[in-house]
C-alpha cells in the first residue's frame, strides 16, 4: 500500500523527496484519525484521496514559491547492448513526458488504474467521482497518450 501511495505522489509531484514527504504526511494524517477508522467506509480509498490532496497542495505551494520542478525518475535496468539501453531510456522519457502533460485528473486516474491497478469503483471512491467519470477520464487520457505517440 505504501508503495502505491508513493507512486501516486511521485506521479503528481514529479519529485522523489516530495513524494516521500507526501506519503509520510498521509500516513501521519491517517494514524491521527485511527479512532475514526470505523466511520471510514473504505480506508484504502481514503488513503489515496489524502495522498492526492496532500500532493496537490504541496505542488501548489511549490509553484507559488516559484521553485523549479525537479524531475527524478528511475533509469531502466541495463539491457543487452548500449543501443537497446539508449532506446529504452528514450522511450521511458517520452512516456513519462506524455503522462506528465496530461491534465491532473487524467494523470491521477491513469496512475491509479494502469500502475496501481485499482478497479473503477476504487478509483471512483478515492476521487469522489462516478465510475462512469472514471471510465471517460481514463479513455481521454489514453487517447491523449496515443495521439502523443502518433506524432
Amino acid at each position: 500500500m505504501v508503495d502505491s501511495l508513493f507512486r501516486l505522489a511521485l506521479s503528481i509531484t514529479g519529485n522523489r523527496q516530495d513524494a516521500e514527504d507526501v506519503v509520510q504526511d498521509t500516513l501521519f494524517k491517517v494514524w491521527k484519525k485511527k479512532d475514526d477508522w470505523d466511520a471510514i467506509d473504505n480506508l484504502e480509498a481514503y488513503c489515496y484521496r489524502s495522498t492526492r490532496n496532500i500532493a496537490l497542495d504541496k505542488l501548489a505551494l511549490k509553484e507559488n514559491q516559484q521553485e523549479a520542478w525537479n524531475d527524478q525518475f528511475d533509469i531502466p535496468e541495463a539491457t543487452a547492448n548500449a543501443h537497446e539501453q539508449l532506446e529504452a531510456n528514450e522511450q521511458m522519457a517520452q512516456l513519462e513526458d506524455a503522462i506528465r502533460r496530461l491534465p491532473e485528473k487524467q494523470r491521477t486516474v491513469f496512475q491509479l488504474r494502469e500502475v496501481e491497478e485499482l478497479s473503477y469503483k476504487e478509483i471512483a471512491e478515492s476521487l469522489h467521482i462516478t465510475e462512469e467519470q472514471v471510465k471517460v477520464t481514463l479513455f481521454r487520457a489514453r487517447q491523449k497518450l496515443k495521439a502523443f505517440f502518433e506524432q
